[in-house]
């Protein structure tokens, strides 16, 4: 089991709570504040098999679009292991 962090720009969230919902996989959506600028970020947690984490990384990555400045980051993602889970 894995569980995908991914820390997005506000600006994207959206997009991205889109595209995996129209993937099939379920994620806990959080504000978060972060960055030198306390800007404002979208925190998204998917648990999943471990066999689906490249396809919901792709699915992430393409509702992302290129930015114009190289060096501003769009996105953080982490990729963790998760020993058990329980869903009531």
């Amino acid at each position: 089991m894995k569980m995908i962090m991914a820390i997005i720009n506000d600006a994207r969230g959206d997009e991205v709570a889109q595209a995996l919902l129209d993937a099939n996989y379920r994620a806990t959506r959080l504000a978060s504040t972060g960055g030198l600028l306390r800007g404002g970020t979208t925190t998204f947690m998917v648990g999943i098999a471990h066999e689906q984490v490249e396809e919901a990384l792709r699915v992430i990555r393409e509702s992302i679009p290129p930015q114009d400045n190289p060096e501003k980051t769009q996105a953080t993602i982490y990729v963790l292991n998760v020993r058990d889970f329980e869903r009531l």
